[in-house]
C-alpha cells in the first residue's frame, strides 16, 4: 500500500522496523533500524517498507527494504522479493506520474563490503533518471567499475 507521500512519526516506523528484529541482533542491525526513523515512509505491505534517501544521488531516489533483518538481497526469500517487487513498482509509477522529467530508471543493490556496501540491512534503490544527468549514460550500472562502463 503506498502512502501518499505521508510522513509517519518516528516512533511508528522504529516499531514497524523493530518488530521483526530478535534480541540477538546485533549492534550494526539496531544503528539501521535507528536510522530509518529520520526517513519519510512512503509505502508499506506486509513485508517490506519504501522510503526517501537521506543522500540521495538523484531526485526522488528510494530506498525499499525488507522488514525482516538480512544483510543481503541474497538472503531474502521469495515473498520478501515479490513485496519488495511490488513496492519498487507502486513507486516508480508515483515518481513517473509526480516528475515528467524522469526517463528511467536504474535499480541496484549492493551485497557485501566489496561491493560498497555500507549498511548491512538489504536495501534496493530505485533512482530516477533523467536527460543529461550524466555526460554519458551508457552502460548503467556497469559504472560501478569505472573502466567498464563504456563499451
Amino acid at each position: 500500500m503506498l502512502l501518499s507521500l505521508l510522513t509517519l512519526t518516528s516512533e511508528v516506523i522504529a516499531h514497524m522496523v523493530i518488530q521483526g528484529l530478535s534480541e540477538h541482533e546485533d549492534k550494526a542491525t539496531k544503528n539501521v533500524c535507528i536510522c530509518i526513523l529520520y526517513r519519510a515512509l512512503l509505502g508499506e505491505n506486509e513485508l517490506a517498507i519504501v522510503f526517501r534517501d537521506v543522500y540521495p544521488v538523484a531526485s526522488l531516489l528510494t530506498l525499499t527494504i525488507p522488514k525482516r533483518h538480512v544483510s543481503e538481497y541474497f538472503d531474502l526469500y521469495q515473498p520478501e522479493l515479490n513485496a519488495i517487487n511490488q513496492l519498487i513498482n507502486e513507486v516508480r509509477n508515483a515518481i513517473l506520474l509526480a516528475d515528467d522529467t524522469v526517463e528511467g530508471f536504474n535499480i541496484g543493490t549492493n551485497a557485501g563490503e566489496v561491493s560498497g556496501q555500507t549498511v548491512f540491512h538489504c536495501h534496493v534503490h530505485l533512482i530516477p533518471r533523467r536527460q543529461g544527468d550524466t555526460a554519458s549514460p551508457r552502460g548503467g550500472v556497469r559504472g560501478v567499475i569505472a573502466d567498464k562502463q563504456d563499451y
